[in-house]
């Protein structure tokens, strides 16, 4: 979510205390079947309604809100009510560390890849007048697009108002939200957006691509013309604003964001890391070639060697990768933007994975696969709700108990031994 996700803290540099915050709030919408595999249910506290209008009598008045009329401040906050919901969402923990095998099958699968390329044909023409101003690859802007909302099938439907409002009051990072706040109100107040639209994640995040109200003023455009900048209903819009963002994040244009690539065996992984960018020729010298042999290509002036998981995929990946690892402060959620704009740009490629394996002999499932888990858990009679591909709360404890059944690891993992063990 430049969002997101997010504010990137995500979105630029997020200073290191912020980091932790920025990645649980700000994975898109799209990803939202990723983190509700990592959370568990909190009951939400009770907030008092004295103490939220106390608050925001001070904000009212604060530095912060400086650019904020009185007449806007008192329209949207008047009869404004705290969102105790979150507040448990701010503050979950995960239950585990998610591998980067189930992270990537649930946000690049055949679905969505499918829907990418149909994205990328309907949208040409204005995509391509986005990278004559940007210069920021279309394909690149379609993966972001993917991930933050399914192509605005998600856009998520909480009121920015009351959710920022709400936590600029209650819980922690009240700074930071109490600025995104401030620009929610000012996004009202200078008429880009209405109110009834100005709805997203339970963080802030809205939009196409879940920009932060502050990421909004930093990197929105009015691409189509109308005077606005309306990255919720104007496709044109939030597209050229995606790519204004990687622009500003140092998006280099003709550039690729990377490569998989072939180590040698024996390989030293001392000068591995993306952050450690060499030159191609020591990446050569080393024995690197791309994953299926082929020498390097000379399209990076300088390249970092990225590992997600030990003994398997390793990337070189160069500036425009950093610029999607900006977008919400995850090498993960980067390479997942990588792999789905890959695969939109070659209509031809029918293998979804990488060319080397990920290091397991249980890989995630994908939301068609998930729905099939659920389906096979609801046969069994634990009454989970209707299969939607995203592993909650209810599904997990029920994988739990088959789990258990079956002997295997109780760790309420959705993984594909599972799966087949139900279907058989």
């Amino acid at each position: 979510m430049a969002s997101r996700y997010i504010a990137w803290m995500m979105f630029r540099r997020p200073h290191p205390a912020m980091r932790q915050l920025a990645t649980a709030v700000s994975l898109g919408l799209a990803a939202c079947a990723v983190f509700a595999q990592t959370s568990a249910p909190q009951e939400p506290p009770n907030l008092s309604q004295a103490e939220f209008q106390s608050c925001l009598s001070e904000l009212r008045s604060s530095k912060a809100f400086a650019a904020i009329t009185p007449a806007t401040f008192n329209q949207y906050t008047a009869q404004l009510q705290p969102d105790a919901t979150v507040l448990p969402l701010l503050n979950r923990q995960p239950e585990f560390t998610m591998p980067v095998w189930d992270y990537i099958a649930v946000l690049v699968d055949e679905q969505r890849v499918a829907e990418g390329r149909a994205a990328y044909a309907k949208w040409k023409d204005t995509l391509d007048k986005i990278e004559q101003s940007t210069g920021v690859s279309p394909q690149i802007v379609i993966g972001v697009w993917g991930v933050e909302s399914n192509f605005g099938q998600n856009l998520g439907g909480r009121s920015l108002v009351q959710s920022l409002g709400t936590l600029s009051c209650f819980g922690r990072r009240q700074a930071y939200f109490r600025g995104e706040f401030a620009s929610a109100l000012r996004i009202l107040q200078e008429g880009h957006i209405a109110e009834s639209k100005l709805v997203g994640s339970w963080a802030g995040a809205f939009g196409q691509t879940q920009f932060m109200p502050s990421t909004f003023f930093r990197s929105a455009v009015d691409f189509d013309g109308d005077g606005r900048r309306d990255i919720v209903d104007s496709v044109p819009d939030a597209l050229a604003s995606t790519a204004m963002f990687l622009k500003n994040a140092g998006y280099r244009p003709g550039q690729p964001w990377g490569f998989e690539v072939k180590l040698p065996s024996g390989f030293s992984t001392a000068d591995a890391g993306r952050k450690n960018k060499k030159p191609l020729d020591f990446w050569r010298s080393a024995g690197v070639t791309l994953a299926n042999g082929d020498p390097l290509p000379d399209s990076l002036p300088s390249a970092g060697l990225m590992i997600p998981a030990a003994g398997g995929p390793a990337f070189l990946v160069g500036r425009n990768f950093d610029a999607l690892y900006s977008y919400n402060a995850s090498e993960n959620y980067g390479l997942a933007i990588a792999q789905l704009s890959n695969l939109v740009a070659d209509s031809k490629q029918s293998q979804i994975s990488f060319v080397t394996p990920w290091p397991t002999d249980d890989l995630g499932l994908s939301r068609a696969q998930n729905k099939e888990l659920q389906q096979a858990l609801l046969t069994r009679g634990y009454a989970i709700g209707e299969p939607d591909g995203m592993i909650g709360a209810k599904t997990r404890e029920a994988i739990k108990s088959e789990q258990n059944r079956l002997g295997m690891k109780t760790d309420g993992r959705a993984g594909q031994k599972l799966l087949r063990a139900l279907s058989n």
